[in-house]
Order: C-alpha cells, then structure tokens, then sequence
C-alpha cells in the first residue's frame, strides 16, 4: 500500500501549485485531490519495499541454488557419470537440500 504520509505531501504540493482563487475552495479542492491520487496510485498494483525486498531474496536463494545444481551436474558429467533424471525440478531441490 502506499504511505498515507507521501499522498498527503503530493496533494498538499498540488493543492499549493494551485492558482490563488481556486485554492479558497480549501478542504473540498484538497479531498478530491487526495481522493485521485489514492484512486490513481491503487490502479497502478505497487507493491511495498518490504514485499519487493523479500522477493529479491527469494529469487537471490534460487539463483543460487540453480548455480550449485549446474556446477554439480557439470562436475558428474566431467567424471563422466551419468546424471541422475528426476521426474520434476522440485524433486531435483529436494535432493540438492538433502546432502
């Protein structure tokens, strides 16, 4: 969700940048602004640093674990032993957590 803080401090910013005589409508001209923006940040799907940086590590443990399964399965083939075939990737990660 986006912070209430920061679509606060653009609706005042816009509300500011406004001519003199229509910022004397006041609080009606701020709450519609407000209420825009909330409607046009909500349509765009963000999502939080939070949520983005749990991903980020996520996908940072896959990239890794990929890794160590390619440099084993380029190890077996050097030895020229023949790689062992699992019915689906996660039987494969299964098998890389358990050693």
């Amino acid at each position: 969700m986006i912070d209430p803080k920061k679509i606060e401090q653009l609706a005042r910013q816009v509300h500011d940048s406004m001519p003199k005589g229509i910022r004397e409508f006041g609080d009606d001209v701020e709450k519609k602004i407000r209420q825009t923006l909330q409607s046009q940040l909500t349509r765009l799907d963000l999502v939080n640093r939070e949520e983005f940086d749990v991903q980020t590590q996520v996908l940072l443990r896959t990239r890794e674990k990929l890794a160590a399964l390619e440099a084993r399965i380029a190890e077996l083939e050097s030895r020229g032993a023949e790689v062992p075939k699992a019915e689906t990737p996660k039987e494969v990660l299964k098998t890389e957590d358990m050693q």
